[in-house]
């Protein structure tokens, strides 16, 4: 009898301690939250008074601070909300702590704001909406301004609702409503918008593409041979080799103007050099790290591993370099109308501050804010291992960078997004395909299942999941014209107030 008590006595204790304790963890979440909170808006407050006190002589100073801090404010967001494209598949396949994960993106979006971003924002500051077709030159800062609120609205919302949206349907979406309530459709540039959508549908099917063809020549060339270790030593020091000769050449094309200028032949003994020192190193790394291993499909994903960190890293200098645009076009185009042309041409004085505000606000946002989505598009969308995640992430980096080379500003969350549902209907492609083959074998025995399984659904499996496929589809399609709606009403309230 008193067994029976003390049995009761304990389970009462236990379940108190178990409350007490889930009070304790949802306590330090929501402290966590706070002080996450509380440095973002530091931030704000610093590149505030910094542009203040830089711009107090300057008889636009109140407007062209307002834009920068909208600027900071957007580049947390976008930091936030993107992240989880160039980190989630390497944390969803373990290879990377969240910690770890966010600090290498951080410092590699910060590195492709700063060495690759211009091009991008010249875009957005002057390609989508033209100055010249506003009525009054006054509008058009308005317009910007009204642009950067929305977007930002949109994307923070998307944030705490934890919908990968993209920053970059959000921005010109908002660009698009400001400029078309404000001046009218003339004010847009067709051309332009049409190049641009058409990265939009492009680049997600290019991703998924990519990601696929690259996991069907790892299985061809590497996991399906008789001595997979040995393919593998042989293919992956080839793989960065590959890797570094082609990013090489992408940075000094396009963020490195001086030995680009320097003539075809320098920049291809540079990438060519590169290439070499990547084999050259790797090769003895991979040999090492391959010692007594067996030739396992687990003991290759481990090989994977340094590729798929190295991909995430050029994924986020990639991110860096393309939607730092979304921050800073804005901000540039309104310094440009009232007279700060310098921060839009490209070494102009004022350009290089404005991009670290942007680098800045992207790396705080991501390491503040961004783990919840990195959980969304690494984990629950379709299962991923080292194979798949570096597949993922290599297709996207290069669909990204091939973008910022051409100054379009494609949507990297479409694209990795993409990326990942091309990995995922790929093996439900291929492992339906062998399901089939071995029921036409043998049906009596896959079809004789000990689970009740029904023969429908032996014929086929489903590795991604559908109900995230329309839940990321839906946000897309809903945020341009959201994002476009927002921003003419708020133009409408800051041109009756100012």
């Amino acid at each position: 009898m008193s067994d029976s008590k003390t049995s009761r006595n304990r389970t009462t204790i236990d379940k108190d301690l178990d409350k007490f304790t889930y009070v304790e963890e949802a306590t330090t979440y929501l402290s966590r939250s706070y002080v996450a909170l509380g440095f973002g808006f530091l931030f704000l407050v610093v590149v505030g008074s910094l542009a203040g006190l830089l711009l107090a002589e300057n008889s636009h100073w109140f407007l062209l601070t307002a834009a920068l801090v909208l600027g900071g404010y957007m580049a947390l967001n976008i930091g936030a909300n993107d992240v989880a494209n160039n980190m989630g598949p390497a944390v969803g396949a373990r290879v990377l702590t969240m910690g770890s994960a966010l600090v290498l993106a951080a410092l590699c979006e910060s590195a492709g704001a700063l060495l690759a971003g211009s091009g991008v924002v010249s875009t957005i500051a002057s390609g989508i909406v033209s100055a010249d077709q506003f009525a009054r030159p006054d509008d058009f800062p308005v317009a910007m301004l009204a642009a950067l609120v929305a977007a930002a609205l949109w994307i923070n919302l998307a944030t705490v609702i934890g919908a990968p949206v993209s920053t970059t349907h959000a921005v010109v979406g908002a660009v698009v409503g400001a400029g078309m309530i404000s001046a009218g459709a003339v004010a847009l540039d067709g051309f332009m918008l049409v190049a641009i959508a058409s990265g939009w549908l492009v680049s997600p099917v290019l991703g998924g593409l990519s990601a696929a063809l690259l996991l069907w020549l790892i299985r061809r060339c590497i996991l399906t041979g008789d001595d997979r270790l040995a393919a593998a030593r042989c293919w992956l020091p080839v793989i960065f080799a590959i890797m570094a000769g082609t990013f090489t050449l992408y940075l000094i094309l396009v963020g490195l103007p001086t030995l680009r200028g320097a003539g075809p032949l320098p920049v291809a003994a540079f990438a060519l050099a590169a290439a070499a020192i990547a084999y050259a190193v790797s090769r003895p790394a991979v040999i090492r790290a391959s010692q007594g291993m067996d030739d396992r499909n687990q003991s290759l994903r481990k090989l994977f591993r340094p590729p798929l960190v190295v991909a995430a890293a050029i994924l986020s200098f990639a991110h860096g370099a393309n939607d730092v645009a979304n921050a800073i076009g804005p901000v540039a185009a309104i310094f440009s109308s009232l007279g700060q042309g310098g921060i839009a041409a490209p070494g102009g004085g004022l350009l290089l501050p404005v991009l670290v505000v942007g680098a800045l606000g992207i790396s705080l946002g991501l390491l503040l804010f961004g783990p919840r989505l990195v959980r969304m598009v690494g984990e629950r969308i379709t299962r991923l291992n080292p194979i798949r995640a570096f597949c993922v992430l290599l297709a996207t980096a290069a669909t990204v960078l091939l973008a910022s080379a051409a100054g379009l500003p494609i949507s990297s969350t479409h694209t990795a997004v993409g990326a990942i549902f091309g990995v995922g209907f790929y093996r439900e492609w291929t492992m339906n395909r062998e399901r089939r083959r071995r029921l036409a074998e043998n049906p009596v025995d896959l079809l004789a299942q000990p689970d009740g399984s029904e023969p429908a659904d032996i014929r086929r499996r489903m590795l991604v999941r559908r109900a995230h496929v329309l839940t990321i589809v839906s946000a897309w399609m809903v945020t341009v014209p959201a994002s476009g709606s927002l921003a003419a009403i708020i133009w409408l309230l800051l041109s009756a107030a100012l």
